[in-house]
C-alpha cells in the first residue's frame, strides 16, 4: 500500500527544494551539542508556517533511530477509532518513507485493540508533517503510523501499556513521536495559561493528571489520547525526565491573538 500525501502544498510545500529550505531554517543545528537520546517527543501538527520552528526545535535536538513510532490523532471520523498501518510506504514531496512491518505486527499482538485501517490515516495530517522532518534529518528510517480517535481513559492506558512492552523488548532504540497541538482558538492569554496546566501534567510524566486537567479546565488539546498513552508507556518503562523545549502560539506568527492555537515541543527520556 502506498500512501499519497494529503496535505502537500496546504501544511507545507509540494515543492521539494522550497519544503527542504524550509524544514532548514527550522532545524539550524549547533554542531557543538550533542543530540539527546529520548524515548519520546511531542510535537505540533499545524502547517508548518504556524508550528514548524517549534517542531524544528525538537527534532533538530534529539538522536533520531532508524525505527520510529508515530503516535498522532484521528481528526475525522472515518475509520478505526485505534488504527494501524502495517505495510508499505507513506509519500511525501522528499520520497517514499517505508512502513517497518515487523514493529507492527507487533505493536498490533501487544495492543489488540489496533485495528488495520487504511481508511483512518487517508487524509490525516497529524502524522504525515512530522515525515519531512525525519526524511530530511534522519534518511533511511523506518515507521509505523499509528492514529487514536478516542479518548476514553482506558483504552488510552492499554495502548500505552502495550507500546511500553513492545520497546521494552526490543534491542533496537524505537522513538515514539507523538502528535498534538495544544488549546485552540481562545485568546492568547488564556491559551498559554490553560496550555501550561497541561503542560506541567506532562512535565510530571502524569498522564492522569494531563486528562482530568484537560478535561476539568476544558482545554481543548487535540491530541489528548496520544499523549495520554505515550506517558504511560514512559512511565512503564521508568522515564525519569521531561523537558519542554519551545512552546509558541500562532499567535506569535500572525499577530492575532484574538484566537490562537497553542504549540508545545517536548522530550521525554
Amino acid at each position: 500500500m502506498l500512501r499519497f500525501p494529503a496535505v502537500a502544498g496546504k501544511f507545507y510545500p509540494a515543492n521539494p527544494r522550497e519544503l527542504c529550505s524550509l524544514i532548514a531554517q527550522f532545524t539550524d543545528k549547533n554542531p557543538a551539542v550533542e543530540p539527546a537520546h529520548v524515548r519520546a517527543c511531542l510535537v505540533p501538527h499545524a502547517g508548518y508556517v504556524y508550528s514548524g520552528q517549534v517542531a524544528g526545535a525538537v527534532f533538530s535536538s534529539i538522536f533520531l533511530p532508524k525505527k520510529i513510532l508515530l503516535l498522532g490523532v484521528r481528526h475525522y471520523p472515518r475509520g478505526e477509532s485505534l488504527a494501524i498501518v502495517s505495510e508499505g510506504s507513506w509519500r511525501t514531496p522528499l520520497g517514499d518513507a517505508a512502513i517497518d512491518s515487523s514493529l507492527a505486527q507487533r505493536l498490533r499482538a501487544a495492543c489488540p485493540a489496533l485495528r488495520e485501517d487504511t481508511v483512518a490515516h487517508s487524509q490525516e495530517h497529524s502524522l504525515e508533517v512530522q515525515l519531512p522532518f525525519l526524511q530530511q534529518l534522519d534518511s533511511g528510517f523506518s515507521f509505523v503510523p499509528v492514529v487514536l480517535g478516542t479518548i476514553r481513559f482506558d483504552q488510552l492506558v492499554a495502548v500505552g501499556e502495550g507500546i511500553a512492552r513492545v520497546l521494552n523488548e526490543d534491542k533496537e532504540e524505537i522513538l515514539v513521536v507523538t502528535s498534538s497541538d495544544m488549546n485552540h482558538y481562545e485568546d492568547d492569554a488564556t491559551t498559554r495559561r490553560k496550555d501550561h496546566k497541561a503542560i506541567d501534567s506532562m512535565l510530571q510524566l502524569d498522564a492522569k493528571g494531563l486528562y482530568q486537567v484537560c478535561r476539568e479546565e476544558e482545554i481543548s488539546m487535540c491530541g489528548l489520547g496520544p499523549a495520554v498513552a505515550m506517558l504511560t508507556a514512559m512511565r512503564r518503562l521508568g522515564a525519569r525526565k521531561a523537558d519542554l523545549v519551545r512552546y509558541a502560539t500562532s499567535g506569535d506568527v500572525m499577530g492575532d491573538r484574538d484566537a490562537v492555537v497553542g504549540y508545545a515541543g517536548m522530550t521525554f527520556a
